[in-house]
């Protein structure tokens, strides 16, 4: 699974995440293996309507329907085409009783969550909630030039030990720093799922040559 966040970049909202979109559709197709994009709640309509990936929203709130204004109702996600939403990004971080309750507002409207984590006592704490995803993300290496995989390996592998220990049926995705195919390489090899990509991508001047690397490496 390779799963792009396209965060609020520039390059990554409206038009431009529509075309990321049919990139990921055409690389998805050639290699046969998922690829999903998580995007701005207002981008998810147009890209879930005009492409055939998984859609997912950057972020949901632990609410059902009421007097919530401002804030990201889970069922409007998904009438607008998401199959599921990150949670606890570390730039939008959120209470672990907060993430408890998204999960399973999210499983109860058969919505799919992957939820970040910043080191392994998170990962371990949010895998007893048994989302679909953990994404391990150390914060100070996301957006970075060196990923994870070469800065902390011994991260991803503890985090991927602790999950699998804790409920085997959670998967486990890398992310912070991941730029190139050996990146991705690195992270199957310390036993990840897949990895979880922002700007490696969103603001790679060839985004597809990329995007195939990376899908090559996993494949």
């Amino acid at each position: 699974m390779i799963v792009v966040n396209t965060k609020a970049y520039k390059e990554g909202i409206g038009k431009n995440a529509v075309e990321l979109a049919r990139i990921m559709e055409r690389v998805a197709e050639n290699f046969k293996i998922d690829i999903a994009i998580a995007v701005q709640p207002s981008d998810i309509y147009m890209i879930a309507s005009q492409t055939s990936i998984p859609v997912f929203s950057q972020h949901i709130d632990a609410i059902n329907y009421g007097s919530h204004t401002g804030w990201i109702l889970p069922h409007a996600i998904r009438e607008a085409g998401a199959v599921g939403s990150l949670l606890n990004h570390s730039e939008h971080r959120m209470k672990i009783e907060d993430i408890a309750e998204a999960i399973k507002i999210a499983k109860n409207l058969g919505l799919k969550t992957i939820a970040c984590a910043s080191n392994v006592g998170i990962t371990e704490a949010i895998a007893c909630l048994s989302p679909d995803y953990v994404a391990i993300e150390p914060p100070e290496l996301i957006g970075g030039d060196i990923s994870v995989t070469k800065a902390k390996p011994s991260i991803v592998r503890d985090a991927v030990d602790a999950v699998k220990k804790i409920n085997e049926r959670v998967k486990v995705l890398c992310g912070a720093g991941i730029k190139d195919g050996n990146d991705v390489a690195k992270a199957v090899e310390l036993g990840a799922d897949g990895i979880l990509v922002a700007s490696g991508i969103v603001k790679a001047k060839d985004r597809e040559k990329v995007l195939n690397e990376m899908a090559e490496a996993m494949k």
